[in-house]
């Protein structure tokens, strides 16, 4: 596979982990921001495509702050529920589905090109971070729910 994949510390939550990896300091913000941070230090298991800070930098100007305010908090819910699959599943079995049922509702497309996985409009480059509730995929793009 062509990703990276991070030595992942599976006694520690999903959040944690992706505290810790240093690639996901705008997901996690927004995880807090949106509410959701309790549930993602639960039980589980969750498989979350989390987009990279890299990822929501390629955001149209404005998009994210928008996305921050407290009263677009329902759009921000449900815009990260999109990258947020019940179950911990690895990158190779992703890679073997057509679609990802999203906590948000809506199916995300997957796509497999040789051995890269993609959800969405977004690429797997960082594959497999292993937590005590789950799985972290590092995503390139930020996926938008076509509803919300």
């Amino acid at each position: 596979m062509d990703t990276v994949t991070r030595t992942p510390s599976p006694t520690k939550t999903i959040l944690d982990n992706a505290a810790a990896n240093g690639s996901f300091k705008t997901f996690g913000k927004a995880i807090e921001r949106a509410g959701m941070g309790e549930t993602l230090r639960g039980a589980g298991p969750f498989t979350i495509f989390a987009p990279t800070d890299a990822a929501f930098d390629k955001l149209p100007a404005g998009r994210l702050d928008n996305l921050l305010k407290p009263e677009n908090k329902e759009e921000l819910v449900a815009l990260l529920n999109y990258h947020v699959v019940s179950g911990n599943t690895t990158v190779a079995a992703v890679g073997k589905w057509d679609t990802a049922k999203t906590m948000n509702g809506q199916s995300a497309p997957i796509k497999l090109n040789g051995d890269k996985v993609s959800i969405g409009d977004a690429k797997v480059t960082l594959a497999d971070i292993a937590s005590s509730n789950g799985v972290i995929h590092g995503i390139d793009t930020v996926n938008i729910p076509t509803k919300q």
